[in-house]
Order: structure tokens, then C-alpha cells, then sequence
């Protein structure tokens, strides 16, 4: 169970664009694609590899699709989940709460 969960978290740019998320907000594609430098082909994908790991949910807004955390993803997932953004961060995981 946490292997694709920790594949999709290596990538650079879905662990950047993970972090973005964890301020809690719902964000869409062109806000990521424009903070992390990616081409909406390119952010599209990685935003489909962490929804597939049950990292991101998204919700269709007219033309736009906005990703979030999971609110739902398993204790264990988000605890890692936390370590790792706190790991990123420079933080010590118990220093901060994402979403």
C-alpha cells in the first residue's frame, strides 16, 4: 500500500506541489502549474498520479479542476504524509499541521 504512495511523493514536483496543498486551500491546475513552472500537460499528470495514491481529490469547477489533500486518506498515509512535508519544510512534523 505505500509504495505508490511513496513513488508518487518522491517526484519533485508532486512533493512541491503537495506541499502547496497542505496550506489547507483548495488550488487549480493553472495556480500550480504557474507556482511550480510546469505546462498543464505536465501538472495534469502529476496531479492524476498523486489522486491515483489517494494523496489529492479534485473537484471540477466549470473549466477548472481544483486539487486538495485527501481529507479522507488513512492515519498511517497522512502521518507519513506529515513527516515528510514537515522533513521538507525543515520543521519537525510535530511543529506543524497540514490540512
Amino acid at each position: 500500500m505505500m509504495v505508490p504512495i511513496l513513488a508518487a511523493i518522491a517526484e519533485h514536483t508532486r512533493l512541491q506541489a503537495l506541499l502547496l496543498l497542505a496550506d489547507g486551500s483548495e488550488h487549480c491546475v493553472c495556480e500550480l502549474m504557474q507556482k511550480l513552472d510546469a505546462t498543464q500537460s505536465r501538472m495534469s499528470r502529476h496531479m492524476q498520479v498523486l489522486r491515483q495514491a489517494g494523496l489529492v481529490v479534485d473537484r471540477r469547477d466549470a473549466q477548472w479542476v481544483r486539487y486538495r489533500l485527501n481529507p479522507d486518506m488513512p492515519p498511517g498515509v497522512y502521518a507519513v504524509l506529515k513527516t515528510i512535508l514537515a522533513a521538507e519544510r525543515g520543521e519537525r512534523p510535530e511543529e506543524r499541521k497540514i490540512a
